[in-house]
């Protein structure tokens, strides 16, 4: 957890030198994100709010995005992290969105993707979408690994 902190320590630097706020969907890191973020003195600055989005009924009850709102949409994919990216900064209103989507462990998912595969995407003033594979089947490292990967996909556009 130090690691988290530490990269959201500079995460935090930065949105705060900018004064600019962010909104965060994750759904396998577990709410690692955004209890990073949080962890920062003063991240009232900059952290607007986030949802841990595991579920087809969290999906519909936190993110408003209906069944029939799906449909071209597979979650644990780019387009979909795309759209919870997008679907928070604009529910809150924040200068940055970030969204994190994939399989943990210790198996994969019933989309067909393998253990440790996770997609993010940041959007707001510059935006990014990627996908991660890290081979390992160790839930907790996997949720480790997708949060620092997502603050670390958003430090480098804060940073360019």
């Amino acid at each position: 957890m130090k690691e988290l902190v530490a990269i959201a320590e500079q995460v935090a630097a930065r949105l705060i030198a900018r004064k600019q706020t962010i909104a965060v969907a994750e759904s396998s890191a577990g709410g690692l994100i955004s209890a990073s973020l949080l962890a920062v003195p003063g991240a009232s600055a900059y952290f607007l709010g986030g949802a841990v989005v595991y579920t087809r009924e969290a999906r519909r009850a936190l993110m408003d995005i209906s069944d029939e709102g799906m449909k071209g949409f597979r979650s644990s994919s780019e387009p979909y992290a795309q759209l919870l990216a997008e679907r928070m900064r604009s529910r809150f209103g924040s200068d940055w969105g970030l969204s994190e989507t994939g399989a943990a462990g210790p198996t994969g998912n019933r989309y067909g993707d393998a253990a440790g595969h996770s997609c993010m995407a940041i959007t707001g003033p510059a935006s990014e979408v990627m996908t991660l594979e890290t081979g390992s089947n160790d839930r907790f490292a996997n949720m480790e690994v997708f949060a620092a990967t997502a603050m670390k996909l958003l430090l480098r556009r804060l940073e360019g």
